[in-house]
């Protein structure tokens, strides 16, 4: 994720107080990296303070940061900060020789670090800053982050900083009566749909539907419907459903159509009538869904005239289109977040798709929690195990490494 370019920031205490808006939480035992353009912040990195072995041996922990930090290819400088939990960040930190190793390395990669920190739970210094007069022991006091003019400007804009990844609560509280009817109404739905998987004209009916979610209007509240909720579910359960939805939200539906075609999914016959929830028509006929969604909904929405339909594997790792729709995944995001509420492998698709978005963004931290998640809710999920070994080696998702791609968390107004 990059950061906004019209923010400005006057001290060390405005950077600090960014970090945590940028990363969505207050990060703990984390090393933050933060690249520079010139005088300003490029992209953001968070990585888990290594232990005792990895500080006594660090080579390949500097690889890996130096490796992270050089997808940003305008970076000419770094910022580092160091969250521990020593309370008073106190002098000197175990992390000192780390600090070395990463200045040494950064120099040589031509992303010198330009300021350093260490900020414990109660208290932050500037970690080359050995002057007790102008630095004075045990530090200066957090509090100085959280009342920062920067983080002031950023809570005015609407950015908050939330729960850490783990401690991620339901997007929108549900009744148990809700939970049993959408249960009841994805097992019959699920009984209906396994006998279309190699319908052509369910699968379009069933993109139609997902179309037309995704393109409601930002701040239309979700209202839970058993029905509607419990279809979407069922077509989660379906490998070839799930993936061209990501598709779709990410690419367009052309992709979505183009890449299930290539695999040979379908057969061009129409043996049984496309089925979906009686609110959304079009349905009951051997016909083409999403001809009547693009009637209704407008265009679809594609990636750039000339720009070729990308293949899944593209798109999966972010490589094509050049910018993907980020006002779908968003959309998408938050629709999952509302469908894993019933549990079950429906949800472990939910919390897979949560954690590729996250991903997606360049949040790591966040991707890894969903994954976790969704490996809880369906041991083995294949999709789920993959992601998490991508996000394991530290593996950047293609548009989270260009800054031109890459999403931002504070909106157009912000850049």
């Amino acid at each position: 994720m990059t950061s906004p370019d019209h923010l400005t920031v006057r001290s060390p205490e405005d950077i600090l107080g960014f970090i945590p808006h940028s990363l969505g939480y207050w990060p703990a035992q984390s090393l933050v990296a933060m690249t520079l353009q010139g005088t300003r912040l490029g992209a953001t990195l968070r990585l888990d303070l290594p232990g005792r072995e990895v500080l006594a041996a660090p080579a390949k922990f500097l690889q890996a940061v130096r490796r992270y930090l050089a997808a940003d290819k305008e970076a000419d400088g770094t910022l580092l900060a160091f969250f521990t939990s020593n309370g008073s960040a106190s002098s000197p930190s175990p992390y000192d020789g780390l600090l070395a190793g990463l200045d040494s390395m950064l120099e040589d990669a031509g992303m010198p670090v330009r300021e350093a920190w260490y900020v414990g739970d109660d208290f932050w210094r500037e970690a080359w800053c050995l002057d007790v007069s102008c630095c004075p022991l045990p530090g200066r006091p957090v509090q100085q982050i959280r009342d920062s003019t920067l983080n002031t400007e950023m809570v005015y804009r609407g950015s908050s900083v939330g729960p850490q990844p783990e401690e991620q609560a339901p997007a929108l509280p549900v009744s148990s009566l809700y939970l049993a009817a959408v249960r009841e109404a994805e097992t019959a739905w699920s009984a209906q749909l396994d006998l279309r998987r190699a319908s052509r004209q369910q699968f379009d009916s069933v993109l139609r539907l997902w179309l037309d979610l995704l393109d409601r209007p930002l701040k239309e509240a979700w209202l839970p419907e058993a029905d509607r909720d419990g279809f979407l579910r069922a077509s989660l359960l379906v490998p070839a459903y799930r993936d061209a939805v990501l598709m779709m939200a990410a690419a367009g539906t052309q992709a979505a159509r183009a890449g299930a075609g290539q695999l040979g999914l379908f057969r061009d016959e129409c043996l049984l009538a496309p089925v979906a929830p009686q609110a959304f028509p079009g349905t009951g006929a051997c016909a083409d869904g999403l001809q009547g969604a693009a009637a209704e909904t407008g265009p679809p929405k594609e990636g750039p005239p000339g720009a070729g339909i990308p293949g899944y594997g593209d798109v999966l790792m972010g490589v094509a289109p050049a910018v993907p729709d980020w006002e779908r995944l968003n959309a998408l995001d938050l629709a999952f977040g509302q469908l894993a509420a019933a549990g079950g492998r429906a949800a472990a698709a939910s919390f897979t798709g949560r954690g590729w978005i996250a991903w997606c963004r360049g949040r790591g931290s966040y991707s890894a929690a969903y994954l976790r998640q969704a490996l809880d809710a369906e041991p083995g999920y294949r999709l789920a195990e993959l992601l998490l070994e991508l996000v394991r080696r530290g593996t950047l998702c293609g548009w989270a490494a260009r800054k031109e791609a890459a999403w931002q968390k504070f909106g157009p107004d912000a850049a």
